[in-house]
């Protein structure tokens, strides 16, 4: 990514749109009208009264150069609302485009009716019209609400969603701020698509090169890292190829401003802060930390767990992370979320004082894809080399143990019934894992043995004991599976439009297996339902909406079909849903 260049006046003055008894603000600020400035919306905290959201084009200046996106209330991100669980949110969406529109309620247990998806749950939002959402808040935590329309997320459609507990939380913090992280791009989203659809590796410029085979060569040796090329080259993959979409197109924005703008939180000498970290990317995983400070992981997706020190965590696409930090002094402290592909990066700072400014750490070296990350045995493709060898060192017994192979379940059959080996050869399948692990003792590729302390997913654990002891009663396995040459995305080598439902009994209680075939992570997510991540807690399995797959993993989760309707499963990199990897989940 070239950092992007901002108009001389073009940063935001911040300021609160107070509604009901907002007092806390979200720290969401948004993008600027092409040539003017804007304030910003604040939060909204309706309680039981109406919010009105209105969706409507907006001229913005991220870059230097104008754009129309599609922005809530005049704000990208989104007005954020501040809801009490136990409450009522009633939210009155007009549509002011020229196409339909919709909001998702990321995250959020509710009737089916009122979850947001077009053509699944309701009819969506017309040009012109008016449509009521109102439900229950039934938990807490950090959420979030976006479009479920065409390319509307990617435009601007997304915002900040704080449900406030009933009871105190177990945690202190003086203040509380969202770090909402996106991309934005300049294309039209549909030319993108075209772009991927054409030539897959259309955005990778990270490609090796001559230049980078000597370099192999010299560190591992000329006959592996030729033996390295041919494997690749068999397979017609590239180990680059880590993101879709990259910083060649994207500039990477914290609440909607670029790394030039420089959104800055303010604290006071030894105050402590709580981050709300969310995701809203389209395509974009991030790799966030603070350089200097250390961050106290204290819920995943909503959802408290068990507190956890940590340099460093990766966030998929849609999940959400709250750290508390305690900075010291008068210094300031940059948050740096670099890409996965390490082509760009979002910036923001903590401070004591506005305009103060903390060193923005160098990108990281590119990281590469390995052979094991396709699934194949050592020595099978590459008898002499391992180029991501990963250090195990500050590994635990329990993290070394959910590493190894994790065979099917007996009985357990794929749901749609297909034996993964008869998907070899499809034409919407280029890969099919050999021995897929259990990877959730790994960060990941390019975080695993960098020297810093990383987040895992071994290491979340729910802070209280789960609630559902019920046994489960259904084992589905999925395949997540892709053609990268065709650009075709889906689930058991089907596309969305050549599956049908996924149909649960109304109370039963499932487990989901996901095996991903491909070279690429995938942002999983079920709406409609919050589910336990097998990883290993015992009776504190943490509870999660999303959960990031990595090449060549095999993983699991369980949850109760305790509301019926017609809901959306999906991968959550909006190019991969929008070209197939979506299922529809009936429960009755």
């Amino acid at each position: 990514m070239s950092d992007s260049k901002t108009k001389p006046g073009s940063r935001l003055n911040r300021r609160r749109f107070v509604q009901g008894l907002a007092s806390v603000t979200c720290g969401t600020a948004g993008l600027v009208r092409a040539a003017t400035a804007r304030p910003p919306a604040g939060q909204l905290e309706p309680g039981n009264d109406p919010v009105s959201l209105i969706i409507a084009p907006l001229s913005i200046n991220a870059t230097g150069r104008s754009r129309i996106a599609t922005a809530v209330n005049n704000s990208i991100p989104g007005p954020c609302l501040r809801l009490r669980q136990g409450t009522v949110l009633t939210a009155q969406v007009t549509n002011r485009l020229a196409e339909a529109t919709s909001i998702h309620w990321h995250g959020l247990r509710l009737p089916a009716d009122q979850d947001g998806v077009p053509g699944l749950s309701f009819e969506g939002i017309a040009p012109g019209a008016t449509f009521t959402y109102q439900f229950p808040i039934r938990q807490s935590g950090t959420y979030w609400y976006h479009s479920h329309s065409g390319m509307q997320e990617q435009t601007g459609l997304y915002g900040p969603l704080i449900l406030v507990p009933l009871n105190p939380e177990p945690y202190r913090y003086d203040r509380d701020y969202t770090v909402m992280l996106s991309d934005w791009t300049e294309e039209d989203p549909m030319a993108i698509l075209s772009n991927l659809k054409q030539q897959s590796d259309y955005y990778d410029y990270q490609r090796r090169t001559l230049g980078t085979f000597l370099g192999d060569a010299s560190r591992l040796g000329f006959a592996a890292a030729a033996a390295d090329r041919r494997a690749w080259g068999r397979m017609r993959m590239s180990p680059t190829d880590l993101m879709d979409v990259t910083g060649s197109t994207y500039t990477f924005l914290v609440n909607g401003q670029s790394p030039d703008a420089n959104w800055t939180a303010l604290f006071n000498d030894g105050e402590s802060l709580r981050l709300r970290f969310i995701n809203a990317a389209a395509m974009t995983t991030f790799d966030v930390r603070i350089p200097g400070l250390t961050m106290t992981v204290v819920a995943a997706d909503g959802g408290d767990i068990e507190p956890i020190e940590v340099e460093e965590f990766r966030m998929g696409v849609a999940e959400t992370y709250d750290v508390i930090v305690r900075p010291a002094g008068a210094a300031a402290y940059t948050i740096f979320a670099q890409a996965f592909d390490r082509s760009g990066y979002a910036r923001a700072t903590l401070a004591t004082h506005a305009g103060a400014v903390a060193a923005v750490p160098a990108l990281e070296p590119r990281p590469l894809r390995s052979m094991a990350d396709m699934g194949m045995q050592m020595g099978e493709a590459m008898p002499a080399m391992n180029i991501s060898s990963m250090d195990m060192s500050h590994m635990s017994a329990s993290d070394m143990a959910a590493m190894a192979p994790m065979p099917a379940a007996v009985g357990a059959p794929n749901a749609d019934g297909v034996d993964p080996a008869r998907m070899r050869g499809l034409p919407s399948v280029d890969h099919v894992a050999n021995q897929p692990i259990s990877r959730l003792g790994e960060a990941g590729t390019g975080l695993d043995g960098n020297g810093r302390r990383v987040l895992l997913y071994t290491d979340l654990r729910s802070l209280q004991p789960n609630p559902e002891t019920q046994a489960v009663e259904r084992e589905l396995e999925f395949r997540l599976t892709g053609n990268m040459h065709r650009w075709i995305w889906g689930f058991d080598g089907k596309k969305f439009s050549q599956a049908g439902p996924v149909h649960l009994r109304l109370g039963e209680r499932v487990r989901f297996v996901l095996v991903n075939d491909t070279m690429m992570e995938h942002p999983i997510h079920l709406h409609g339902f919050l589910f336990a991540l097998e990883n290993g807690q015992q009776d504190k399995l943490p509870i999660k909406h999303t959960v990031n797959v990595k090449p060549n993993e095999r993983l699991s989760f369980l949850f109760t079909a305790d509301t019926p309707g017609h809901w959306a499963f999906h991968c959550h990199l909006m190019l991969h849903m929008e070209t197939g990897m979506f299922r529809t989940v009936i429960v009755a």
